[in-house]
């Protein structure tokens, strides 16, 4: 088939693919010739005094010498303060023999802590004032060695 048979339609198709190539080529040569012009000093940037990003390079006359015990790398340390004690006092909420789990309530801070069977130094009813040691578990605060507080 040749050129003079083809319809409308195709020589529009194919119109549009050689200007979109024409247009291809122009932005290729477009950006060759911008990386002639670029170089290495026109990508450097600057910081200056006051942080800002600038093009000029900084000025050695404005700099400051700085100590390097001022420069802090991490938070300040807090000071030390007296641990608390780590017996408690409470009241057993809750206590359930027979399945060996229960609950204190922390007489100071008003907490729920969990307490099992296994860290039971003596008998537990409900309503007993007790001490314990409360330590965190995997699933909050646990109350260990427990017993009946005198």
């Amino acid at each position: 088939m040749g050129k003079s048979q083809e319809t409308f339609n195709k020589k529009d198709v194919r119109n549009k693919k050689e200007k979109k190539r024409k247009e291809k080529e122009k932005k290729r040569l477009a950006r060759k010739e911008n990386e002639k012009r670029g170089s290495l000093d026109d990508m450097i940037a600057y910081v200056d005094e006051n942080g800002m990003i600038t093009s000029t390079p900084p000025d050695p006359t404005k700099k400051k010498d700085i100590k390097l015990e001022d420069i802090e790398t991490s938070i300040s340390k807090r000071k030390t303060t007296e641990k608390a004690d780590p017996i408690r006092k409470g009241t057993v909420t809750f206590f359930n023999g027979s399945k060996g789990f229960g609950f204190i309530r922390d007489s100071e801070t008003q907490e729920s802590v969990f307490v099992h069977v296994n860290n039971l130094l003596g008998q537990i009813n409900e309503g007993n004032i007790v001490s314990f040691e409360k330590v965190k578990g995997p699933k909050g605060p646990v109350a260990m060695q427990v017993k009946l507080f005198e």
